[in-house]
């Protein structure tokens, strides 16, 4: 059984999903996209001061050696062969910055995080710029070695590649496109680093590594189990999530559930720019002479965190999984409303005043029905997005495709489809990211392994929630929730002691400032060129 079974297995791709939490490496079948083992190695997290995230970079390089050891003893264990793996891909959180030291590989200081639905989840300490203009302003290291011309920049993907195709001894210093987008020093257009913009942040042009497509030989392992095996595919997660969704056609979107959600949708070859707080972003370049596609993303700050918020804080539930046990007594919010503004309200309203409000409670509320609103809240947050994203695409959504943590809570996604009135589709092999960096690896000029062409793409197996309320019905509750979000506007009028800290890093509307200044500057530029 096992010999027959290592006959037919044809040629296998790894992929590297490297998260906030935690390390993956997962093993795939370029013919059939079924996962075959996978490792996981969590991370710790520094957390130095209030609102803000560290972790170390060498930490999380040895946790990708581990994980990828660890798979492949599994892969043995399997009698499966490891030589069948022909290519790796890197999946990565975005906007994590590192400096390290091109002379001596070690990292300058910790990777700065991007904060994710905490306390404040402000736009300006987002992109990667503002993290890399605050080393430069205050670490010794990192002003040195700058000085010196030993710094190398680079979000996660840059460090990883770089350690791992040689480090100190020949590593390849590059990024792909969709984490540079991330970075707020590139050129979306021109698919370059954007000298004017790193002249407006003060960042040195020779720190920055090449930018590549995310489907190609960057160079080759060069240490481990693996050794010589090429690494030819990168995409920051959510582009990852994206074509791992198999999300290739115009107005095709996803929505990944997790501690926020981040909702993606291609818009092809064109750049839409949002009218409602929404980011443009590039969802991906499958190969050095591919055309570019974009993407408008929108996230909701508190999906999967208002759940921790009624477990940690309220104490309503001991795990996660009971909301949906509670959520089914009542089925039904019984007239309850759940706003998490915990921290202000995002896109589309951009209204820092906000606050949390839970409303329409009479004698009969209990837990559950609490529990039903806080569930209903991620879906309406999501229809906000989406309705946003409509009214700046002009292409309304057929259906929504789903992944992520939550989406194992089937009540989470009866109610999504309910709320929306379009049909929600789940993938039933639920690693999408993992797998969105497998294929671009596998699709790789050089490596040819994973056909990406439509008549080639696996069918998934998927799971399908259609509506099953009327639009009447879907459309009072959204417009009762809208009712709620006003009363939850305007609650904090000064700065009050709860806003603690008022630098850049915690401030929304100058973090807004900052970003839209952004925008209009580089928008002049292209309307005068």
């Amino acid at each position: 059984m096992a010999a027959s079974k290592k006959a037919v297995l044809g040629p296998l791709v790894g992929a590297v999903d490297q998260g906030t939490s935690s390390t993956r490496f997962l093993v795939f079948n370029s013919k059939t996209a079924e996962l075959l083992s996978h490792h996981q190695v969590e991370i710790k997290q520094e957390f130095p001061r209030e609102g803000w995230v560290e972790q170390d970079p060498k930490e999380i390089l040895h946790s990708v050696y581990e994980c990828i050891e660890k798979t492949c003893e599994k892969l043995g264990q399997l009698n499966i062969d490891i030589s069948n793996i022909k290519a790796i891909g890197v999946s990565n959180q975005r906007e994590t910055t590192v400096v390290w030291d091109r002379i001596t590989g070690e990292p300058l200081y910790n990777a700065v995080v991007a904060r994710r639905g905490g306390s404040r989840l402000p736009l300006s300490t987002y992109f990667s710029a503002v993290k890399l203009r605050w080393l430069l302003d205050n670490v010794r290291k990192v002003q040195k070695a700058v000085e010196e011309k030993r710094a190398l920049f680079g979000t996660i993907d840059s460090w990883l590649i770089w350690s791992l195709t040689g480090g100190v001894n020949g590593g390849v210093h590059c990024t792909d496109v969709t984490n540079a987008s991330r970075t707020m020093l590139f050129n979306i257009h021109s698919l370059e680093w954007d000298k004017q913009l790193c002249e407006f942040f003060g960042i040195p042009m020779e720190i920055l590594p090449n930018v590549r497509s995310s489907s190609e030989i960057y160079g080759l392992m060069k240490a481990g189990a693996l050794e010589g095996v090429p690494i030819s595919g990168c995409l920051g997660d959510q582009s990852a999530a994206l074509v791992g969704q198999m999300c290739f056609q115009i107005g095709q979107a996803k929505n990944t559930y997790g501690t926020g959600c981040f909702l993606l949708c291609n818009t092809g070859h064109k750049c839409v720019f949002s009218d409602h707080g929404l980011l443009t972003t590039v969802a991906y370049k499958l190969g050095r002479d591919k055309p570019v596609y974009y993407a408008l993303e929108g996230s909701v700050a508190i999906a999967g965190a208002v759940i921790r918020w009624l477990r940690d804080n309220l104490g309503i539930i001991k795990t996660s999984e009971e909301i949906e046990k509670l959520a089914k007594e009542v089925g039904t919010s019984y007239g309850c409303y759940f706003v998490p503004a915990f921290s202000g309200l995002y896109a589309p309203y951009w209204e820092p005043s906000a606050r949390g409000i839970i409303c329409g409670l009479t004698q009969f509320t209990n837990k559950c029905h609490i529990a039903f609103a806080a569930l209903e809240a991620v879906c309406f947050q999501t229809r906000e997005i989406l309705d946003a994203m409509n009214r700046d695409c002009g292409i309304p959504l057929s259906h929504l495709q789903v992944d992520g943590g939550m989406t194992s809570n089937k009540i989470l996604m009866q109610l999504q489809a309910d709320i929306l009135y379009i049909p929600v589709v789940k993938p039933s092999m639920p690693e999408t990211t993992a797998l969105g960096a497998a294929m671009a690896a596998g699709a790789a000029e050089g490596v040819g392994v994973w056909s990406l062409e439509p008549e080639d793409l696996s069918a998934v197996t998927m799971e399908r929630f259609e509506p099953q309320i009327n639009a009447e019905e879907s459309e009072i509750r959204y417009s009762t929730w809208k009712k709620a979000v006003m009363k939850s506007m305007g609650w904090v009028t000064t700065q009050s002691p709860e806003s603690g800290d008022p630098s850049i890093f915690c401030s929304l509307p100058l973090g807004f400032f900052i970003v839209s200044s952004m925008v209009m500057l580089i928008g002049a530029r292209y309307i005068s060129g």
